[in-house]
């Protein structure tokens, strides 16, 4: 059942993502889904500590059907499991990945479903086999909506890619426009999932932030990193390809929170949110303060720099870069965003501001650290 229900948490149904947050979801996901395979392995060690007869069941070519399918199951659910810990380390594409983590998940539901029903305990007698039904159900119509009825909508409201731009730190900025409709209205900072020159029926799409101004929604930008084995082909895209969204999605945002003032702090591809909401700010007319702390490897690394600088015109805007190679002359913060960093730049009504931090994952834990030690509280953390 636990594993069943993945397939909700992992379909983008935005009643379920709004209230949290996809990547608390998501998050959420990664964690049961190991304690329910755990459950799985305990069950199949406790059968055979009270019996160890029962070690005869576990050979294919002797076990009746349905102890073949709940062994193939729990194969299934291992090799699932072993392929999201350590899909780089075992050299798989995000891509392939996709897919193996896709079809195997199925499988081994099924196989699972096909065990319990075999074993015959769990489905006597009508409610017991009602809810096998009801649930066995509900998880076809998910997977039939995210696979099939929420591609066909995709369709019928495609993109086109009309400029490609190189940005500073090894990134580009797409910038699309809709095909025969309005666009799409998303919160500053949030993100969509992109499928570029492919069907929206395919399972190669990639999850990118909005970098463009929330009061443009029929001119979208995209910034995204030479980083993967598909973001260092993107500055090879040919203006004129078809392109889809699914979106929007994330809480990362300010609408969703009201405040007398911001902090952003980003590392490198992480200024790409905070660059939708301050843009998007800025055509809002909001004048609220904002102090930018932005971390990056050296000044020609600084993404959207020219344009931050600018912004300091129409927007309460301080900026603080932060250099781990600085060049020779520099006179501002280096190395990395620590505490002792954050008390010398943090404004003094640090308590009334709330905290967006976007980065590598090792950089957000750092500095989220490093904010509880100088007394911030985590609700004001995003």
């Amino acid at each position: 059942s636990m594993m069943g229900l993945q397939f909700f948490l992992t379909g983008r149904f935005k009643n379920i993502t709004a209230p949290y947050g996809i990547d608390v979801v998501y998050h959420f996901h990664r964690a049961i889904s190991l304690i329910a395979f755990s459950l799985i392995l305990l069950h199949a060690v406790i059968i055979i500590a009270a019996g160890p007869e029962a070690l005869v069941l576990l050979h294919p070519a002797s076990a009746p059907w349905w102890m073949a399918a709940g062994l193939f199951g729990l194969l299934a659910f291992g090799v699932v499991i072993a392929t999201s810990l350590y899909r780089i380390k075992l050299g798989l594409l995000y891509e392939r990945w996709r897919v193996v983590h896709g079809y195997v998940s199925v499988a081994a539901v099924g196989l699972a479903m096909a065990h319990v029903v075999g074993v015959g305990y769990y489905a006597q007698g009508p409610v017991k086999r009602g809810l096998w039904i009801a649930l066995t159900v509900s998880w076809v119509l998910a997977l039939v909506y995210v696979r099939a009825v929420k591609p066909w909508i995709m369709s019928r409201r495609p993109y086109r890619i009309d400029e490609i731009a190189r940005e500073r730190g090894s990134s580009w900025t797409l910038t699309l426009s809709p095909v025969g409709h309005g666009g799409m209205k998303f919160n500053p900072g949030q993100f969509a999932w992109l499928t570029i020159g492919r069907s929206p029926f395919s399972i190669r799409e990639h999850p990118f932030s909005f970098s463009s101004s929330a009061m443009e929604p029929d001119r979208i930008r995209i910034t995204i990193k030479e980083l993967g084995d598909f973001t260092c082909r993107i500055g090879e895209v040919v203006p004129g390809t078809r392109a889809y969204l699914d979106g929007p999605y994330g809480s990362f945002t300010i609408d969703r929170y009201a405040a007398v003032g911001y902090v952003f702090i980003a590392g490198g591809v992480g200024i790409t949110p905070v660059m939708s909401i301050l843009r998007t700010m800025a055509d809002r007319h909001d004048a609220r303060p904002v102090l930018l702390i932005y971390g990056s490897r050296t000044w020609d690394d600084v993404t959207f720099r020219e344009e931050l600088e600018g912004l300091r015109a129409s927007l309460h805007l301080r900026i603080v870069h932060v250099l781990e190679e600085p060049p020779e002359q520099w006179r501002g913060e280096c190395g990395r965003i620590t505490a002792e960093l954050l008390a010398r730049q943090l404004p003094e009504n640090r308590m009334e501001r709330d905290y967006f931090i976007c980065g590598p994952e090792p950089m957000q834990k750092g500095v989220k650290e490093a904010l509880d030690r100088l007394g911030l509280p985590m609700e004001h953390m995003q």
